[in-house]
């Protein structure tokens, strides 16, 4: 994501401030570089938004400065107030930070108070208090956040699911290893693997797999004695990804069942934005699922060669579904993250009108502790 023109327009603002003395205050900010760049271009960036620095976007100000042999650069006449100092070496001078596909900055990059985050940057823990006429110096230390092969981790975790089944009040619950990679263009996320395909930063388009749990066995209720276990499958197929203004992220998405235990597949279309709450990332999601007739008929229907007298044939043809829910990041140390993603999905009349299922929703979620590397 660019933060050139809104860096253009703090330098401009800077620039009026110091020319008028009723606007001008005395705050300076020094950076020493405890491993300075031979090449490219030094760039400071101030950020006053929790939200805005998660995303490295919208900076309050901007500055570009060639490798100094000293080694320290200035920042003067900032506005009173609290900051997040992101430094990083553009390599090539393009204007941006260069990012992998998946949008995590490739170039070298350090924050204030020495914080070497290895997932989404906390705005909490890089925060500092400018007052008017202080100064402030700072040693930072550039590193790659992907290091050399990419950032691996490894923890335990659980997918859970409620059932809206009759007469089983209980749910869905497996606990699986934890292992999580992000690389230049490889993602893994506890059952959620994108490999990226074609596209950079605004629109991308990726190959991607989830593991999808069965949702229920047969002797869960009296209600599904005779249907036989549902089976756990793997999904695959492509997901576009689209950066929208504001922050905001939009994605489209079909998989297929890979493994042929089920048939049929489904698409997603969904939106979402993330804020920052003292350590905590938060990450509200809607979204809108289609799941083709073999895959709802398989959750949901009851085979005429399985109806008794409580429990009559029913088909369930294609079906869409709603759901609301919220990625959860909480970064616990800088090597340990907490991770969790929780949402609730409505259901529309097909399902409902099974005569297994007697609520119109499910809660699901996926909860791990990851320790990174």
């Amino acid at each position: 994501m660019k933060i050139l023109s809104r860096g253009i327009l703090c330098a401009v603002m800077s620039t009026f401030c110091w020319l008028s003395p009723g606007f001008a205050t005395a705050a300076e900010l020094t950076v020493q570089l405890e491993n300075p760049p031979l090449s490219g271009a030094v760039v400071l960036v101030l950020f006053s938004s929790a939200n805005t620095f998660g995303d490295f976007r919208d900076p309050a100000r901007l500055e570009t400065y060639a490798p100094s042999e000293a080694n320290r650069y200035v920042m003067r006449d900032i506005s009173a107030g609290e900051y997040a100092l992101m430094v990083y070496q553009d390599e090539n001078k393009n204007l941006e930070i260069d990012r992998s596909f998946i949008g995590i900055p490739t170039e070298p990059l350090g924050f204030s108070n020495g914080y070497r985050p290895k997932g989404p940057p906390s705005y909490s823990r890089a925060a500092f208090n400018l007052e008017e006429d202080e100064k402030v110096e700072f040693s930072i230390g550039l590193y790659r956040p992907l290091g050399k092969r990419g950032r691996l981790g490894v923890g335990v975790g659980a997918i859970s699911r409620s059932s809206p089944y009759r007469g089983y009040d209980g749910g869905v619950t497996q606990v699986i290893p934890a292992v999580t990679y992000n690389g230049d263009r490889l993602q893994i996320l506890g059952p959620k693997i994108s490999f990226g395909l074609i596209g950079t930063g605004e629109l991308r388009l990726a190959a991607a797999g989830t593991y999808r749990p069965g949702v229920y066995d047969e002797d869960d209720s009296d209600y599904l004695s005779g249907m036989g276990d549902r089976d756990s499958t793997f999904m695959a197929g492509l997901a576009l990804r689209a950066e929208l203004p504001m922050g905001f992220d939009a994605a489209l998405s079909y998989q297929h069942d890979v493994l042929d235990r089920i048939g049929g597949g489904e698409a997603r279309l969904s939106i979402d934005k993330s804020f920052q709450f003292g350590g905590f990332r938060l990450s509200p999601e809607l979204g809108v699922n289609w799941l083709a007739q073999d895959l709802a008929d398989y959750d949901f229907g009851v085979p005429r060669d399985k109806a008794t007298a409580v429990r009559p044939a029913y088909r369930v043809d294609s079906v869409f579904t709603a759901d609301v829910g919220a990625g959860i990041l909480y970064e616990i140390t800088t090597d340990w993250l907490l991770v969790a993603n929780v949402a609730v999905e409505f259901f529309d009349d097909e399902i409902t009108d099974s005569p297994i299922v007697n609520e119109d929703y499910v809660i699901k979620g996926f909860f791990a502790v990851n320790y990174v590397f």
